[in-house]
């Protein structure tokens, strides 16, 4: 069948068709730059290998969230069903998902094979700090005459070590130049905390790509597995790091079906250890492979990309593409000069009231920052006039206490040895503090972890009357007999009380529970809920529950970082301004500034038709200490990129210039005051 007669094609335009229809048995890199139909081109490569014949249930798709993987796989079903070329079960049977799911996948198959038990759990980060302070405070690495680094930093430290596959030297030199004196004892400590994870069975995020890794390096292994797939398509790959470009590599021997789709000037997350490199390199460390474009841009008007193409210009290193618009000239991007802090909030929220009058609804638009205080003034202002927002960046849903309390419940019965999880819960009982809780798990220990072993425990006299019924609690929901939904609401009916006492703002707390009980559902089981839930953790349970209503409006508040992949009709950036971006912790080499300058492109190429750069000539910063700054416009922003932009300067209208110009008007009132006794 020639390619003409494939429907389903005809809508890509030359580089995407070329993208799409290329051989799987040859390793594939597909430049996509913003905006040009990554997720499009990708999806129609999976559709026209599926109608090629290919066994759906041996390609593998690999992306960054599990939303992310969701779309793409419902995009190729709809590719097939428009086309006819499709049955029920196609796209169900494709292995989707994200490399830390699709890694827990695998190593429950072969669990047996590198001694992990079947029932083996997933902590996610903050329980894993949990874990690695307890061993800290076991080692009396707390006890020196020097601060040792905290479990965050700790972990972090180990997190580094294990992703970029750095020795801890050579982490401490570069990332954590503070912490270079402990590189002896963090070995001790990273060594015994993984000794704890493996008496509990348990295993931190990190652990699922170093195990899969590490399975693999055993040829036997590595062959079994890589046999599974003929196609395996690589989603986002400028934001891998060397751990998965190393699973790849053993995955697809001589790049044989490796697709990897990706943009090296949105590689912007080395703070994860991802690196640029990995993208970079990719024909050479595969020489057979096919280095295909994607310039055709599809999101903004062309004034928008000439900004951004003349920004990312100046890189030394990448891919050279030039985006092009198919929606025409549009409006040149504006660079704002203003006074400081407070004039920016006056002058973003006017432009998002104007734009809402001319029809472009508040969550159309974005207001983005490099660090979350950067919006703080504009916040307090927003609260002010009344006008609806949402913040990306912070918090994630599952870092709030109260959904971490209810999760632990389900963890500790999924795996009893979970140590983590049940220290936590026992310590929200009356009367049980660390000592009490250390004996109580001493003592499900001593029954060979049967919870049903506690109903001998002899709790603190405070806790007696909540004892009972934690345990008939614990052992029901270790049975996994009731539906899912119901464990959480059982669960929830315990825990409410424990709620109430203990935090603030208890119903808004017991509604995200609630939540959290409704999109249960969404799970065939419990152990499902858990991995997916820490393997890609949503931002707020609106990330669980789908899109907003229709007649739900609110202004979108993000990082830049957060805003990846994101797209919005009007795109106002805070502080263009040098130690902002680049952010002052991150000029310390080439690499990093480079990093930046990927970021400031991110910012500017997710604008569709208006674009605000905003650049406060005095900046109020916070740390060490409070204070001003005067402030120099972005080194970004160079007199050959400023030509792409309409500049506006408001400083001459800021309230603190007025008196100045009204002193004549003042004389003349205080005249005319004084003539009234004439």
């Amino acid at each position: 069948m020639s390619l003409a007669s494939n429907s389903y094609l005809t809508r890509l335009n030359p580089q995407q068709l070329q993208a799409a229809t290329f051989t799987h048995t040859r390793p594939l890199l597909i430049i996509a730059g913003a905006g040009t139909g990554k997720t499009n081109t990708l999806a129609h490569r999976v559709a026209h290998l599926i109608a090629s014949g290919l066994n759906p249930g041996r390609i593998l798709l690999l992306t960054f969230t599990r939303r992310a993987a969701a779309e793409m796989l419902r995009r190729v079903d709809g590719i097939l069903q428009g086309a006819d070329l499709t049955t029920d079960s196609a796209t169900s049977r494709i292995w989707g998902g994200t490399f830390h799911s699709i890694a827990n996948r695998l190593l429950r198959i072969y669990s047996q094979s590198i001694g992990l038990g079947e029932a083996f759990t997933v902590m996610d980060r903050t329980d894993a700090e949990d874990l690695m302070n307890m061993v800290r405070s076991e080692l009396q690495l707390d006890k020196g005459d020097a601060r040792f680094p905290r479990k965050g930093t700790c972990m972090a430290i180990y997190s580094r070590c294990v992703n970029a596959q750095e020795q801890v030297e050579q982490t401490l030199k570069v990332h954590f130049p503070w912490c270079s004196q402990y590189p002896d004892q963090l070995k001790v400590l990273f060594r015994e905390y993984t000794r704890a994870k493996h008496q509990q069975n348990v295993l931190d995020y990190d652990d699922l790509l170093l195990y899969w890794y590490h399975l693999l390096q055993n040829d036997q292994i590595a062959h079994h597995v890589s046999e599974r797939f003929d196609a395996v398509l690589v989603d986002e790959y400028q934001d891998t790091n060397i751990l998965q470009a190393g699973i790849l590599q053993k995955l697809c021997p001589g790049g044989r079906g490796l697709t990897v789709v990706g943009d090296d000037a949105q590689s912007i997350y080395s703070f994860r250890a991802a690196t640029v490199q990995n993208i970079l390199d990719f024909p050479r460390q595969f020489p057979d492979a096919e280095v295909i474009k994607l310039e055709q841009n599809y999101r903004s008007t062309q004034q928008i990309l000439d900004s951004a193409n003349a920004a990312i210009s100046l890189s030394p290193i990448g891919y050279r593409k030039e985006l092009v618009s198919v929606r025409g000239p549009g409006q040149k991007p504006t660079l704002v000069h203003l006074v400081d802090e407070d004039q920016q909030s006056r002058y973003v929220i006017d432009r998002v009231l104007h734009h809402l009058e001319a029809g472009i609804p508040l969550r159309r638009q974005a207001v983005l920052f490099r660090a979350l205080h950067h919006s703080d003034a504009l916040e307090v202002e927003l609260v002010r006039r009344n006008i609806p927002f949402v913040k990306y960046g912070g918090l994630k849903f599952l870092e709030a206490a109260h959904v971490k309390d209810l999760i632990s419940f389900l963890r500790l019965a999924e795996n009893s040895r979970d140590l983590t999880s049940a220290f936590r819960i026992l310590q929200l009982l009356d009367g049980i503090g660390p000592a009490s809780a250390k004996r109580a798990i001493e003592h499900l220990a001593s029954g060979s972890f049967d919870l049903k072993c506690w109903e001998g425990f002899a709790a603190p006299p405070a806790a007696r009357i909540q004892w009972r019924p934690f345990v008939d609690l614990m052992v029901n929901l270790a049975r996994a007999a009731m539906p899912l939904q119901q464990q959480i609401a059982e669960t929830r009916e315990f825990y409410a009380p424990i709620l109430e006492k203990r935090y603030d703002q208890a119903s808004m707390r017991l509604r995200d529970l609630q939540q959290l009980e409704q999109i249960s559902s969404n799970f065939r089981s419990r152990s499902e809920m858990l991995a997916e839930l820490t393997l890609d953790p949503p931002n707020s349970t609106q990330d669980l529950a789908g899109p907003p209503l229709l007649e739900e409006d609110y202004l979108i508040l993000s990082t830049i970082h957060s805003a990846k992949g994101c797209e919005w009709d009007a795109v106002y950036l805070l502080h263009a301004a040098d130690g902002n971006i680049p952010s002052d912790m991150t000029t310390g080499s080439e690499e990093l500034i480079e990093e930046e300058r990927r970021l400031f492109y991110v910012s500017l190429t997710r604008a569709k038709d208006f674009l605000y750069v905003c650049f406060p000539a005095f900046y109020q910063y916070k740390r060490p200490a409070r204070g001003h700054s005067m402030a120099q416009l972005t080194r970004f922003l160079p007199d050959e990129v400023l030509g792409h932009f309409d500049q506006v300067s408001l400083r001459n209208d800021s309230p603190a210039d007025r008196p100045e110009k009204l002193k004549g008007a003042a004389a003349n009132i205080r005249s005319a005051i004084v003539g009234m006794w004439e």
